[in-house]
């Protein structure tokens, strides 16, 4: 070795915990579940990872190492993390003097990663790391195998602290700023690395942040310094490298511009049984409330840590139970959307004590308005959208939903009303980006007039129309009565704002920003037309639940005048498209070829009880379906087939953004389910694109984008290669929750067809087999507090349900199969007898043959 082995010593405990045996690290597959790991073996340096828990993640690279990356604080998004709070760079192991190289297969499963490390010292290595959900750390297994004689060993253990909090960033002008970084302290308690940061950045209040690593067990030794980084040399990146955005990749850097932390070492020996083998635990926690917190949470951590994997195992795979699906005609379909419920869990955080306070991107840090107790989030991605955000939850919320995971978007749900009405003074703005201190970046009531009589608006108007229908569906697919009296009040308070407040020219349409956060659009935004008038249907439907006959007759009234004035409003004849905007006077169409234009056919709209899928008439929706699956507007081989963010001769220089988003393939894939266009280069081209990242995209040799399993932000794209190519701090996310959207939903609800209403106490199962496919399953799917099993099959004529519901609490059940646009059954079987009462809906996805039966076990059969 070049130098030394020392462990790395930060404001936080790191602890290690001996099990003897192999048994510590069995790999639990839960029976039915074969696929509950990935693989992979190339390029292991350039591809990130994390091991998940609701209240810390550890976030490193798949050889084992971690190095720098991220760009909100420059190089520091990456490492060891209990939310707001950083605690580690890294951690790094040797043996007998030897450190322990570079891992040769990396494996995700559901719970924890895996590493296969090289032999080291004449002894097999491997590594598993999870993250106790509820605790405030992380554990490194390290399993140790002797092939030989009864042996000792020492294994050093380094550790690079880096205590700082996820606010403030490292931009320009953001004060305070990460680089007013405090700088570490570190010391040896003769048991553990203690990491301590106490102090105040400028002007923000004084923080005791520590950070402890150890074991359950007393090391020989330990020491502390500043040159603790294991086998890698401690070089210091500085975002200022040339060679962006391919290089330099983060194995080149080990910190970044703002890294203030320290280091240390521990060392142990350890007893090896003849051709037997050991497990040593490692801890890190950390607390942002001083040392003693800090060793509380520790012991916490330590506190028999096989059986603490053995619980998330158990626990993830409990996760996976529900909607557990059999797609034989879509496997890639099918094994993505079981690796989307671990993404989902991976993202679940909580945090408490927030303090809510108004930066105004960054520009000053006053006190705090008020505080938010407990929050729980599904974070928008790892590593540098860790945090809630309020457009992403609303669309996460359909896969939640369709994958059983009510109670984290509840959770998210409730966080946005409690921090925006805190922000905004309870006026009905959703809060756009809010970090886990409490720090909110964008989404304040307020407004601008820009130098050319524009406006700037502090906020998004998407977001807050969107609420109002996100809680309608989490109060439909749970009928929680409780949930949507919760928050029915914020809901109403929602569309009034955006009613009374956003339509200067009083012609119905909202102005503000959309979900596409370019300059040049004009003041009313296509997305936010569309997802108002869906949330005025969807805030009557509640409104009538509650028999609160006022709203129901203002949104209904309203809805219906913005459904019956769209199409002639936004139509763009010339280019078979919708418009992107308007501009005023005179409401001006501009197409600017951006995604949103395709979000009138993924809204789902619901009036008078029905399910209405689009908000286009079907001959327009067809057509700008279509004109979008082109090498203008999606991806070709061996780049992402999904939907670019801007079609090819758009803005900002008439090249447009060929940049695939997972956000925007899903608009599109659930756009094409909505009117029934679920075969090959429609449909499923999207689906494939969003779950080819997870398991094997042609632009990275077969391999996934990085991690196994995980879907990223950005696919790879003409304008923005794979991630694993970029760099450093050129990088999208490598876990992002709302691509989910476009696959678990497209499966669950379009092609099985369930659509629960549990809230007016009622459900429906009508689905539609794709294309090219003969057979579509799903067990388990939960409904409130049952779950219902689908079967649905087509054969030639022969269109089949057949559906199990489980303690469902439904008055009404429907029953029924979607058939091809203008078919009409010969004969309709239900339950083994045939029935004439069946009914016949010509929507957008077909003909939608259905027919009224009760709980329980049913069976319907269409002819054609």
């Amino acid at each position: 070795m070049p130098r030394g082995i020392t462990a790395v010593l930060s404001v936080g405990v790191v602890v290690l915990s001996l099990a003897t045996g192999g048994q510590a690290l069995a790999r639990s597959h839960p029976q039915g579940q074969a696929a509950s790991e990935l693989s992979v073996t190339s390029r292991l340096a350039d591809r990130r990872e994390v091991a998940a828990g609701t209240r810390a993640y550890s976030i490193g690279f798949e050889d084992g190492r971690f190095y720098a990356n991220g760009w909100h604080i420059t190089g520091e998004m990456g490492g060891v993390w209990t939310p707001p709070l950083k605690l580690l760079d890294g951690m790094w192991f040797g043996l007998d003097g030897n450190w322990v190289g570079p891992a040769t297969k990396f494996t995700s499963g559901w719970g924890y990663t895996r590493y296969d490390l090289p032999a080291t010292a004449g002894l097999g290595v491997e590594r598993t790391d999870f993250v106790p959900d509820g605790q405030r750390g992380v554990l490194f297994g390290l399993k140790i195998s002797n092939p030989g004689a009864a042996r000792t060993a020492k294994l050093s253990v380094d550790a690079h602290s880096e205590l700082m909090g996820q606010y403030p960033w490292g931009f320009t002008g953001v004060t305070p700023n990460a680089s007013d970084n405090i700088a570490d302290q570190g010391r040896y308690d003769g048991h553990n690395l203690v990491f301590t940061d106490d102090g105040a950045l400028p002007g923000a209040p004084t923080h005791h942040y520590a950070a402890l690593v150890g074991t359950a067990s007393k090391p020989d030794s330990g020491v502390v310094g500043n040159q603790f980084w294991g086998p890698q040399p401690g070089h210091r990146c500085t975002g200022t490298e040339p060679g962006a955005p391919a290089d330099p990749k983060p194995s080149a850097c080990d910190d970044g511009p703002f890294g203030r932390g320290t280091g240390g070492e521990l060392t142990y020996t350890l007893s090896l049984p003849a051709r037997g083998s050991q497990t040593v635990w490692l801890a890190v926690a950390g607390s942002d409330n001083g040392v003693a917190s800090a060793q509380h949470e520790l012991s916490q951590v330590l506190h028999n840590p096989s059986a603490q994997f053995a619980a998330k195992v158990a626990a993830r795979g409990q996760l996976a139970q529900h909607t557990t699906l059999s797609l034989p005609g879509d496997p890639l379909v099918q094994q993505s959307i079981d690796w989307g419920k671990q993404n989902l869990a991976d993202l679940t955080q909580t945090a408490q004590n927030l303090q809510v306070r108004w930066t105004n991107q960054g520009k000053q840090f006053p006190a705090p308005l008020g505080s938010v107790p407990d929050a729980t989030w599904v974070g928008a991605g790892f590593p540098d959208y860790p945090w809630i955000f309020g457009t992403d939850a609303e669309y996460t919320a359909f896969a939640a939903a369709s994958v059983g995971q009510f109670e984290a978007i509840e959770g998210h749900l409730r966080t946005l009303r409690d921090v925006s009405d805190i922000l905004n003074n309870r006026s009905g703005v959703v809060v756009h980006e809010t970090v886990s201190d409490g720090s909110i970046w964008f989404g304040h009531d307020s407004r601008q007039a820009n130098p050319d009589g524009t406006t700037a608006y502090d906020f998004n108007t998407d977001e807050t129309v969107k609420f109002p229908s996100t809680v309608a569906l989490i109060w439909r697919w749970t009928g929680d009565n409780r949930f949507r009296d919760e928050m029915y009040d914020f809901t109403k308070r929602n569309l009034h704002y955006v009613v009374n407040s956003l339509d200067a020219d009083h012609d119905g349409w909202p102005e503000g920003s959309g979900n596409v956060e370019r300059t040049g659009m004009g003041a009313e935004k296509l997305d936010n037309a569309v997802y108002l008038a869906r949330g005025l249907y969807d805030l009557a439907d509640m409104a009538h639940s509650k028999h609160d006959g006022t709203t129901y007759a203002w949104a209904t009234n309203l809805a219906r005048t913005l459904q019956q004035r769209f199409d002639q409003t936004w139509w763009y004849q010339a280019a078979s498209q919708y418009a992107d905007s308007l501009s005023d006077p005179g409401n001006t169409q501009l197409f600017q070829q951006y995604w949103i234009g395709q979000t009138p056919m993924e809204a789902e709209l619901h009036v008078n009880g029905q399910t209405v899928a689009g908000a286009a008439p079907f001959d327009h929706g067809n057509a700008a379906l279509a004109g979008r699956e082109n090498d203008c507007y999606s991806g070709t081989p061996p780049f992402s087939p999904g939907l670019f963010h801007t079609g090819c001769t758009g803005p900002p220089s008439g090249q447009g953004e060929k940049v695939v988003y997972g956000l925007t393939t899903s608009i599109q894939s659930i756009g094409e389910g909505n009117y029934g266009r679920l075969g090959a280069g429609q449909q499923q081209r999207y689906t494939h694109a969003l779950a080819e990242t997870m398991v094997s995209e042609p632009a990275t040799g077969g391999t996934p984008d990085e991690q196994p399993g995980a879907m990223p932000e950005i696919f790879p794209s003409p304008d923005q290669g794979a991630n694993i190519d970029r760099c450093w701090t050129c990088r999208s996310m490598f876990m992002q929750a709302w691509g989910n959207y476009g696959t678990a939903w497209a499966v669950v609800h379009q092609w099985l067809g369930v659509r629960p209403d549990l809230g007016n106490s009622r459900v429906e199962f009508v689905p539609q087999v794709p294309a090219g496919q003969t057979s579509v399953a799903g067990q388990d799917i939960r409904l409130g507090t049952g779950s219902a099993d689908v079967h649905a099959t087509h054969v030639g004529t022969s269109y089949r349900t057949e559906i199990a519901t489980h303690a469902v609490r439904a008055g009404q059940v429907v029953i029924g199969h979607t058939l091809p646009r203008g078919a009409h059954p010969s004969a309709v079987v239900l339950d083994g007898r045939a029935v004439h009462d069946y009914r016949i809906t010509e929507t957008n996805r077909g003909a939608e043959v259905t027919i009224s039966t009760g709980t329980g076990h049913h069976t319907l059969t269409v002819t054609v």
